[in-house]
């Protein structure tokens, strides 16, 4: 055991134990004093690192250990090009009225008795036209345009009802600038059909068929639409997908706007084609940077512009192209034009392919294409184009990995629009949805973009003010079996608990010790899992005190700390003397991912059993002290360093209720061999945590006989020669108790160590008097028998031990701090408190007693030697 010299231990800079090293502020003193002070009373909350995940180098949706089966989730990899995309743009809005059903009435049962007329082919052509839709979308009628439709069909020989007839020559027909497709129409015919006519219509320009003898009259136009008549008129029915718009509903172009396009928007795309054709990539790019700030400045994207179809159709004409910078511009222009249905999904799967290559990252840094990812996230029903949310949450879950992106993001509100996100399904899900698959997809790339957003300095306030702590709680409460979604969520809380109030807001919230065991027995043998959700209840129970209580008191909690010991403490003596495969961290450092559970599981008892009323609980299992000794038995510290001190402070902790139903007292004897071991191992930390458990074992005499026997108390002695104050102050505070045994006491004076607590008493009071009042204990103890102070402690050391009494003893002196200036009131009212009541009544008995039994006579030669 190496140890350090007086001479060495005075050349170190004297501070205090509460100060510290390098810059000093009032509250972390305050809060190290504290801290150092719960150590010293044999209880102490267990710290340990948080577990690091490898990145994902291959940016993939679910990653490689994902457990979705392959047909539960979206590829990761596909083909796309200009082909997947619709030239009509057929997306539309869902209505979410429910229609009401339709009365079908046979064609043949409305015949009157009298044969009707059967009308020739071209009042069939030009007469059956679909009704005038109603002004209120929300009251679609279908009836009448499937019957209309079922009598297309209908041969022409076949007799026509009379409502058929009547309605031919009524104003709910269209006018003949709206033809419609007929059933029976030739290949020219089919060629001129509008857009509209396939489900959408975006104000392209579309040929009109010339009207016959037998059509009938257009309905005349409003005063508005007669504005501005000056040239000629264009249909278009942009409205028809427009969210605020009826469906069907037309709009005519003005002669300003047409204009406008023929001379600005026209052009550009015309310079795009050309430059795609030309392979042109740099001009190519320039162009769509030219055409989308053009329909940005004029207002005209989204759903506003008359032309939108005709542009959209260019656009994907041009997705060919393989310079992924050129996709990326184009598909933020589709994007911003703010198309639905499968258009949305293809340009969300666009933008995901782009950025699973790190070398694209950059281009997602110029331009507003962030914003426009964030604007479809926000738009996206997650109910109704949920595959198309996933990938472009994918796509911003990617780029998280990119750090100047992930700042960029949090700036503009990304974490906020996640916690919207889910807030959202929980709301649904509360409302009577079922928590599908798909959502599920949704909520990994969601909490996994969040886990990348979490590292950034102004993330957790943002968390905290968009309630995203508890909008993931519910998620964990309904997705529990989501093992994927699971992992992101405790991968979040993990981090996120780092900091104070983070815990306090996850502690706070009614379900989240609920929701953690669940987690843990839901997945007990997903180590990636476990490890992560031990390491938040660690975190949560290691400053809180109503945490640990709560905790504990949750059904089966404790049951389930216990079958996670017991399960990874199995798999981890099977895998003994086996090479086992280690996990690699971001950091280069290798972890045994079985340790590394039972370091998390192991610290969650010892932050548990911290609590006076679940601490003598805990401590009365013999299945649990049982399994910890069996790690202490099984591992070396030298190779498994943090998971043997981790168990040895649960072990401490556990030792200082002597309660007569302690499982550490009635096996004492392989508590004590086991903590040997470490004792003789050349690590002072294990050695320090032993000795911390000799502290409180020893105050029974059985184990002060057994550690004497073992020269324990020699080498605590020669302790208190280290520089460390920590281990100084533990080997004081087992002295005392080995000093009140009188065949121990000897060994302190044999030992030198009534001359070494007098030079702790010189280097440590001033700075300590915690350490102090134990020095002084120690020395009390060892002289209950005294009858002269100089055989007791020598005469030298009794003349010193007097004058640095009487020194410490001045408040004057004691109290002149050359510190001072760096601690605060509060602090100097604690130092001055620890003076007054510790250290001052126990030092004036010892200076009595020396006092008392001094005398100046000199001791008598022995005759024998004459």
């Amino acid at each position: 055991m190496s140890t350090e010299s007086n001479a060495q231990r005075k050349r170190q800079p004297d501070r205090p134990f509460y100060l510290p090293k390098g810059e000093t502020t009032s509250s972390r003193i305050i809060t190290e004093a504290k801290e150092s002070l719960n150590n010293r009373t044999g209880l102490q909350a267990v710290v340990t690192k948080r577990p690091c995940t490898p990145r994902d180098a291959t940016r993939s949706l679910f990653g490689a250990t994902s457990t979705r089966a392959p047909e539960n989730r979206p590829p990761s990899s596909f083909s796309l090009g200009s082909r997947h995309f619709d030239g009509s743009d057929t997306s539309r809005p869902t209505s979410r009225t429910r229609l009401q059903p339709i009365n079908h009435t046979p064609l043949f049962s409305a015949l009157t008795e009298e044969k009707p007329k059967i009308p020739s082919e071209e009042e069939v052509e030009s007469g059956l036209l679909p009704p005038k839709p109603p002004s209120d979308p929300n009251k679609v009628q279908r009836g009448k345009a499937t019957r209309t439709r079922l009598q297309q069909s209908t041969s022409v020989e076949s007799s026509l009802s009379s409502e058929v007839k009547s309605r031919v020559d009524t104003s709910d027909v269209k006018s003949v600038d709206e033809p419609v497709r007929r059933v029976h129409s030739g290949p020219k015919e089919r060629s001129a059909v509008p857009v509209e006519e396939r489900g959408e219509g975006d104000g392209r320009e579309m040929p009109h068929r010339a009207p016959s003898s037998a059509s009938v009259r257009s309905p005349p136009r409003s005063a508005e639409s007669r504005k501005g008549s000056g040239g000629t008129k264009r249909t278009s029915s942009a409205g028809s997908t427009g969210r605020g718009g009826s469906a069907g509903k037309r709009e005519e172009e003005t002669a300003e706007e047409v204009m406008f396009y023929s001379q600005n928007i026209a052009p550009l795309l015309e310079r795009m084609t050309e430059a795609s054709s030309k392979k042109d990539s740099k001009k190519l790019g320039q162009v769509t940077e030219d055409l989308y700030a053009l329909l940005q400045k004029e207002n005209l994207l989204g759903r506003n512009c008359k032309q939108r179809t005709t542009i959209l159709k260019s656009i994907f004409k041009l997705l060919d192209v393989d310079d992924s910078r050129i996709q990326l511009k184009l598909a933020r222009l589709i994007l911003a034009f703010k198309v639905t249905g499968n258009n949305l999904l293809s340009a969300c799967k666009l933008v995901f392919k782009i950025s699973r290559n790190e070398k694209n990252d950059p281009e997602f840094l110029k331009g507003d294409i962030l914003e426009i990812l964030q604007d479809t996230l926000r738009s996206t029903d997650p109910f109704s184009a949920s595959e198309a949310l996933v990938f472009c949450i994918g796509a911003l879950k990617l780029l998280t990995g990119n750090a100047t992106i992930v700042k960029q993001l949090v700036k503009k509100d990304c974490i906020e629009n996640l916690a919207i996100l889910l807030n959202s399904i929980n709301k649904n899900i509360r409302d009577g949805s079922e928590p599908t698959t798909q959502l599920g997809n949704i909520l990994v790339q969601a909490t996994a973009a969040l886990r990348n957003l979490a590292d950034t300095g102004a993330s957790r306030e943002r968390l905290l003010g968009c309630q995203a702590i508890e909008s993931l709680c519910l998620i964990v409460d309904n997705f529990t079996s989501d093992g994927d979604l699971m992992l992101n969520v405790s991968r979040i809380f993990s981090k996120v608990t780092l900091h104070t109030d983070c815990c306090t807001a996850l502690a706070d919230h009614p379900t989240s010790y609920k929701s953690f065991i669940n987690i843990l027995q839901k997945h007990q043998h997903k180590s990636d899992v476990v490890v992560r959700v031990s390491f938040v209840l660690g975190n949560m129970t290691a400053k809180n005190e109503i945490a640990r209580l709560r905790l504990f008191q949750e059904a089966g909690s404790f049951d389930i700390l216990l079958s996670l010991f017991r399960f990874y403490l199995e798999q981890d003596v099977k895998n003994q003397g086996k090479e086992v495969k280690k996990e690699v961290t971001e950091d280069g450092t290798t972890v045994n991912k079985t340790e590394d559970v039972l370091i998390k599981v192991i610290r969650v008892i010892a932050n548990l059993s911290i609590n006076e009323n679940v601490g003598p609980v805990i401590c009365s299992n013999y299945q649990c002290v049982d399994f910890l000794l069996k790690v202490l038995e099984t591992k070396d510290v030298s190779s498994s360093e943090e998971l043997v001190l981790n168990t040895v402070a649960t072990v401490n902790n556990l030792s200082f209720y002597n309660t007569k139903t302690s499982a550490i007292n009635t096996l004492q004897v392989r508590v004590l061999e086991a903590l040997l071991k470490l004792v003789l191992a050349n690590n002072m930390e294990a050695m320090v945590e032993a000795c911390r458990v000799f502290a409180n074992l020893t105050r029974q005499k059985v184990v002060r006989d057994f550690l004497a026997e073992q020269k324990i108390d020699r080498m605590l002695v020669t302790m208190l020669d280290s520089g460390n104050r920590e281990v100084v102050y533990i080997s004081c505070g087992v002295l005392i108790n080995f000093m009140v045994d009188e065949e121990n006491r000897p060994m302190l004076k044999q030992e030198q160590g009534i001359r070494k607590l007098i030079e702790v008493l010189r280097d440590f009071s001033r700075t300590d008097w915690e350490l102090a009042s134990l020095v002084c204990q120690i020395l009390w103890n060892y002289s209950g028998k005294i009858t002269s102070s100089n055989d007791c402690f020598g005469q030298q050391e009794s003349h010193d031990l007097t004058e640095i009494l009487l020194e410490l003893l001045d408040r004057d002196s004691a109290l002149d701090l050359s510190f001072k200036e760096e601690i605060d009131d509060e602090m100097t009212d604690y130092f001055e408190e620890t003076w007054t009541e510790q250290f001052c009544p126990v030092a004036e008995q010892l200076l009595q007693r020396i006092e008392t039994h001094q005398t100046d006579l000199e001791p008598l030669d022995n005759p024998s030697a004459s």
